[in-house]
């Protein structure tokens, strides 16, 4: 299986589907990963602006990825909606190219300007040709489409969790979302759900059979 995973900003579809990421590459799926933002602008100043471009590639050498199996854009954070159609024009060359058969993206709920314009763009590439699963993200959702679920074992959350103390930036700025007690709260919540040890949970925007 082909599947493509869509990150706004380094770290989002880690923190969103990091889990289902480990586990569908433990089952020989195919993945390409793309990366619209290196956001240097929220990047504290003691630290060098390419700082969480060099933490996604620690993620994908942990994650054993090569190069081909990831691309890095550079858009401005928070101003993704002038960027609009060069996203999209990305979004169509890449499912040209390699023809996903599932599509990761931040959830249609997520109220993040930046998030939003990748979500709503996905949807105008993907519609007619893949899957498409919203991943949560609850900071920045207003309301929650858990109606899909990936179950996930604890080593799986484990990994999820050391891809994410990759991003020692984020902890330098205190996210409290990077927390071993969210991550792992989360994952038990939504596993306690489908009746697993944990999981994740995503809104189906659309299924392909």
């Amino acid at each position: 299986m082909k599947v493509l995973v869509l990150s706004p900003h380094t770290d989002d579809a880690e923190l969103g589907c990091g889990g289902s990421i480990v586990k569908l590459l433990e089952e020989g799926a195919e993945l390409l990963w793309i990366v619209f933002s290196i956001a240097e602008d929220s990047v504290p100043e003691s630290l060098p602006k390419d700082v969480l471009k060099m933490e996604f590639m620690s993620v994908a050498e942990y994650l054993g990825l090569d190069e081909c199996s990831y691309r890095i854009h550079n858009i401005r954070v928070r101003r993704f909606p002038e960027s609009r159609q060069d996203i999209l024009q990305a979004l169509v060359d890449t499912r040209r190219e390699f023809a996903p058969h599932m599509v990761f993206t931040p959830s249609l709920n997520d109220f993040h300007q930046d998030h939003q314009v990748v979500a709503n763009e996905t949807v105008r590439a993907f519609k007619m040709h893949s899957s498409i699963l919203g991943y949560e993200l609850p900071w920045n959702n207003i309301a929650s489409d858990a109606n899909m679920f990936i179950r996930l074992n604890r080593s799986q959350i484990e990994r999820k969790y050391s891809m994410l103390k990759l991003y020692r930036s984020q902890f330098e700025k205190q996210r409290n979302y990077f927390s071993e007690e969210f991550i792992f709260g989360l994952a038990k919540l939504r596993g306690i759900q489908c009746n697993s040890d944990y999981a994740e949970s995503f809104e189906v925007i659309r299924w392909m059979m």
